[in-house]
C-alpha cells in the first residue's frame, strides 16, 4: 500500500468521514480518493479547485503574506474541508474530506487532517 493510499484510508476513520481525495489544484485532477459512496469525488474535486484558485487570487489581491490552511464550507448537514498541502513537495495539492455535520468534530477533524498532511509523500 502506498503513502498515499494509507494517508487517505486515515482519513475516512476520521469521525463523520464521507469521502477524501487528494486534488492537484493546477489541474483539477483528483490524485487519490475513498470513500465517497455518497457523493461524486470527481466533481467535488474539480469545483473545490475552484475554490482554492478564487482564494488565492482574493488573497494576493489584498496583499496578504498569509498562507491558507484550510477552508471550510459548512452545509446543512455535511463540513467540507479543503487543506492545502504545506512545502515544496505538495505545492499545488489540497486533501479534501467531506464530513457528515451530525457525527463530525470539526475541531478534530482539522487536526487530524494537519497531522495527516504532514504524512504525505509524493
Amino acid at each position: 500500500m502506498s503513502n498515499l493510499d494509507t494517508v487517505l484510508k486515515e482519513a475516512m476513520m476520521i469521525d463523520g468521514a464521507i469521502g477524501v481525495a487528494l486534488v492537484d489544484y493546477t489541474s483539477g485532477m483528483t490524485l487519490g480518493q475513498a470513500g465517497g459512496a455518497a457523493l461524486d469525488l470527481e466533481v467535488a474535486a474539480a469545483g473545490n479547485t475552484e475554490v482554492v484558485r478564487s482564494e488565492m487570487r482574493t488573497m494576493e489581491a489584498l496583499g496578504s503574506r498569509e498562507g491558507i490552511q484550510d477552508i471550510l464550507i459548512t452545509l446543512t448537514s455535511q463540513y467540507h474541508l479543503i487543506r492545502l498541502i504545506q512545502g515544496q513537495a505538495g505545492a499545488g495539492l489540497f486533501l479534501y474530506l467531506a464530513l457528515d455535520k451530525g457525527r463530525a468534530n470539526l475541531a478534530m477533524a482539522r487536526h487530524k487532517l494537519a497531522l495527516l498532511e504532514r504524512n504525505i509523500q509524493i
